[in-house]
C-alpha cells in the first residue's frame, strides 16, 4: 500500500526519536557532547589566536580589561596556546573522555605523576611567574596542615618531616637552585596542597570590581575545586563578563573552559551578590568564593 506523505512524516519522526532515545540510553556521553558541539559554537573565539588574549574575543558593546606590563594578569592573558584543535590530555597521556567543554588548552605540561592537579595546576603557573620575573624568594605556599614552605629553603637543601598534621624542617639535601630541583619542589607542594590551603592562607576578593585575571574562583574541600580567571570583559554600564582556565582531577592539560549555558561562550556573568550553583561545563560550584595571590 502507498504510504501518503503526511503519514510518512510520522513514521520518519517516531524513527528519529526512537533513535534518539535509543542512543541517550546507550551512548550518553556521545550524545551530551554532540548536543553540546552543536548548540553553543565558539562564539567570541579568534581560532588562530595562540595567547589567551588573541583566543579569546570581547562580545559587542564591551572591551577586556588590561593588566600592566610585568604583573601578574599581563603574564596570563598571554599566556602561550596550543592549536584550537588541541585535545585536553590525562597525565597518563589519553585524552580526557569529555572533549567539548573547553576552547583553547594552555602550553604547559602534565607531569606523568598524577599530582599536577586542579589547585597544583595554578599553583605552578604562579611560581613560574615568580621564578620568570626573578622573585624567586618569593615562591611558597603552605601545606593544608597550615605550614610555610619556601623555595628558597627548599633549594638550600630544607626538607620537611611530616608526622600527621606536625611538620618540622631540618637540611637533609645540597643546595640546588635550578629549576628541575624547582619542579621537585612543586611535586612536594602538590602532595600536601590544595583547595582548601589556598583559601585559607590566600587574601579573600570582597568586591566584583575589585576582581582582576589571575584571581581565582574557588570552592574549598576534600575535593573541592578550582578555576582562574583568565579575562575579563567590561561594558560602559559596567557589566562584567569573564573567562576562566582550570585543572581537573585526574591530572591534565590546563584548558579554558567553554560556557555551554548561553550565547556568550566562553564568557560568564557572575552574580556577586549570591555566589551558589556556578554550572560549568564537568562541574557545578554549590557555593565559591575568589581568593587572589599574594
Amino acid at each position: 500500500m502507498r504510504k501518503t506523505p503526511g503519514i510518512l512524516c510520522i513514521l520518519i519522526l517516531i524513527g528519529i526519536i526512537g533513535a534518539f532515545y535509543w542512543t541517550t540510553l546507550n551512548e550518553n556521553s556521545i550524545v551530551r557532547e554532540v548536543a553540546t558541539t552543536l548548540k553553543f559554537a565558539s562564539t567570541h573565539i579568534n581560532k588562530s589566536g595562540l595567547t589567551i588574549n588573541n583566543r579569546i574575543q570581547a562580545p559587542d558593546g564591551y572591551q577586556k580589561t588590561v593588566s600592566d606590563s610585568g604583573t601578574f594578569g599581563d603574564y596570563i592573558i598571554n599566556y602561550t596556546l596550543k592549536s584550537y584543535d588541541a585535545q585536553v590530555i590525562n597525565y597518563d597521556g589519553n585524552p580526557y573522555i569529555y572533549q567539548s567543554g573547553h576552547v583553547g588548552v594552555l602550553d604547559i605540561p602534565v607531569p606523568n605523576n598524577g599530582l599536577q592537579q586542579c589547585a597544583d595546576a595554578l599553583i605552578r603557573i604562579r611560581a613560574e611567574y615568580l621564578w620568570d620575573q626573578n622573585r624567586k624568594d618569593e615562591i611558597g605556599f603552605k601545606f593544608t596542615s597550615g605550614h610555610y614552605c619556601s623555595w628558597t629553603k627548599y633549594a638550600q637543601g630544607y626538607r620537611p618531616k611530616i608526622n600527621g598534621n606536625k611538620v618540622s624542617f631540618s637540611k637533609t639535601a645540597q643546595p640546588d637552585t635550578s629549576k628541575t630541583n624547582l619542579y621537585r619542589y612543586l611535586n612536594l607542594i602538590f602532595t600536601y596542597s590544595g583547595t582548601q590551603s589556598l583559601f585559607d592562607e590566600l587574601p579573600k576578593v570582597k568586591e566584583e570590581e575589585d576582581l582582576r585575571v589571575g584571581d581565582m574562583l574557588i570552592y574549598p574541600g576534600f575535593p573541592g575545586h578550582v578555576m582562574m580567571i583568565v579575562a575579563i570583559a567590561e561594558n560602559p554600564s559596567g557589566d562584567r563578563l569573564y573567562a576562566f582556565a582550570q585543572g581537573n582531577t585526574p591530572a591534565q592539560s590546563v584548558h579554558i573552559i567553554k560556557n555551554t549555558t548561553g550565547g556568550l561562550n566562553p564568557w560568564y556573568r557572575i552574580d556577586f551578590g549570591n555566589r551558589v550553583n556556578f554550572d560549568t561545563p564537568i562541574y557545578t560550584f554549590s557555593k565559591f568564593d575568589f581568593i587572589r595571590f599574594k
